[in-house]
């Protein structure tokens, strides 16, 4: 019975795993210029694995499979579910893209892609530190070989290097926290060091120490100041597609563990890891902003952007425990979920546009490329500015309602210190407006430099007007994924 609940607990995982081995063997056969077999069959397996996590998430059981190493909840499959939909959708984006650019020779982009979601799902659902740590290493190592997958390519060859050499450094943060903990606590296992912390028997200093280490490793993965030093390099350098694969999904999986290690394993340890985000939060609200001002590269600007939207999910964990009581914990914890997954959905939208205008030997990524975008395509346009106006925290876009959750969950606290974080990240938000509304002035009241029309297959027309839409639509009724985030999220802390 046992042996059946873990294989229970883990098939997506194991279906995600075969399929992505044959993808990978099958793709040898293929000789079409765009991979066509093996986008069809990948998208398909991502189809098949989004749907199966979907009824996982609705059955709304938690399970323990591997012995406690895995949890199957309804928080971690719904990031997992959307996980899948995001990198369903970058690829679908991406084709085009890397077919222009020659990264279709072989199927690494989807193989690649897939290995990364794997890791993702291992992140996610892991309730071991061990078992955590080697989906996050998954995912890394994925992503340094897509960053590189443009192997003629000077800059993108730059910006793996980097990523690799700071990934690794972040890696060995969060491997050092995590055996610190282990050696204060004599457990592996997530629920089992929630216990030894809870006890009060350990050393405080050792466990505080650890847990230094464990939130700069996360910060990294998050992208906050001041471990946001790759962010902007890598996003420039990389080739667009893999650009938004990087920041798309991932940001779900790294808010998992965030959850899986903070919440879950070391709750009682809430005033000093409180802390430490409030002080990230304010650092990534601050230069965030300030320097996306100053830069006239979109996709760079776009990822200083990325550091200040993840300062305010920072804003939202902080704010879960009030002394030491956790009646606001589902409330502040569901509003960072709820912002992590709306970003991630309008980040797909915003890359997708850039992705779009880019052609064969022309990226597209300055902001002057995209003047009088109106002009010439009114659809994509609009898409663009929708993303825009989410991302600036514009109702009704969703990033509007998101925002507002948050503050909201800061404001409810009652402290002082929190009205006085939620005030300077409304100014923030402000200052962040400018260089959101400087690229819509460029799109709409700017001349255009070419007269070029813009044109995409059929599949990439159809997603990201969805895509766009959504970005709308869940803006003016948000109720019912909010009301997803807050029922995941209180399973989770029941259990």
């Amino acid at each position: 019975m046992t042996d059946t609940i873990s294989w229970i607990a883990v098939f997506p995982e194991v279906i995600l795993l075969v399929m992505a081995c044959a993808i990978t063997l099958l793709d040898l056969a293929v000789k079409s210029r765009l991979r066509t077999p093996t986008y069809l069959i990948t998208l398909l397996t991502l189809a098949a694995v989004a749907l199966l996590q979907g009824l996982y998430a609705s059955a709304g059981g938690t399970i323990y499979g591997l012995g406690n190493m895995v949890v199957s909840d309804a928080m971690g499959n719904w990031l997992k579910c959307f996980a899948t939909i995001a990198v369903m959708v970058t690829l679908v984006y991406a084709r085009p893209y890397a077919a222009d650019r020659d990264m279709l020779r072989g199927g690494e982009l989807f193989s690649l892609s897939l290995f990364a979601l794997l890791g993702m799902f291992i992140m996610i659902s892991g309730n071991n530190f061990l078992l955590i740590y080697l989906g996050l290493e998954l995912l890394t190592l994925s992503s340094y070989a897509l960053v590189a997958l443009r192997r003629d390519h000077a800059v993108s060859t730059e910006a793996a290097m980097k990523y690799f050499v700071l990934g690794a450094l972040a890696s060995g943060f969060l491997l050092y926290g995590m055996s610190m903990m282990y050696g204060a606590t004599g457990s592996l296992d997530v629920n089992q060091v929630f216990r030894a912390v809870n006890s009060g028997l350990i050393n405080p200093s050792v466990l505080t120490f650890g847990l230094v280490f464990v939130v700069a490793g996360l910060a990294f993965k998050l992208g906050v100041v001041p471990f946001h030093m790759w962010i902007p390099d890598v996003y420039q350098g990389a080739p667009t597609a893999v650009t938004l694969m990087i920041g798309g999904a991932p940001k779900l999986a790294a808010f998992a563990i965030v959850m899986r290690l903070l919440v879950e394993g070391m709750l009682p340890l809430w005033f000093d890891w409180q802390q430490m985000l409030g002080l990230l939060a304010i650092a990534s609200l601050l230069i965030g902003n300030l320097a996306a001002i100053m830069q006239t590269n979109l996709k760079r600007m776009l990822a200083y952007s990325t550091i200040s939207q993840m300062g305010f999910v920072l804003l939202g964990l902080m704010s879960g425990v009030i002394n030491g009581n956790i009646y606001s914990a589902a409330n502040a914890y569901s509003s960072a979920m709820f912002y992590v997954i709306t970003y991630v959905l309008t980040t797909l939208a915003s890359f997708g546009v850039i992705l779009l205008l880019a052609r064969e030997g022309f990226e597209s990524e300055e902001i002057a490329d995209f003047a009088g975008l109106n002009q010439r395509s009114p659809l994509y346009a609009a898409i663009m500015g929708i993303c825009l106006f989410s991302l600036a925290g514009i109702p009704p876009m969703v990033g509007f309602y998101a925002k507002l959750s948050v503050l909201q969950a800061l404001i409810a606290s009652g402290q002082t210190l929190h009205i006085v974080l939620a005030v300077f990240a409304v100014i923030m938000s402000l200052i962040g407006a400018f260089y959101y509304l400087r690229v819509v002035k460029v799109m709409y009241f700017d001349e255009p430099i070419t007269a070029t029309t813009v044109s995409a297959p059929l599949d990439v027309r159809a997603v990201l007007s969805v895509n766009g839409l959504l970005v709308l639509v869940l803006g003016i009724v948000p109720g019912g994924l909010m009301a997803l985030c807050a029922q995941a999220v209180v399973q989770m802390l029941g259990t």
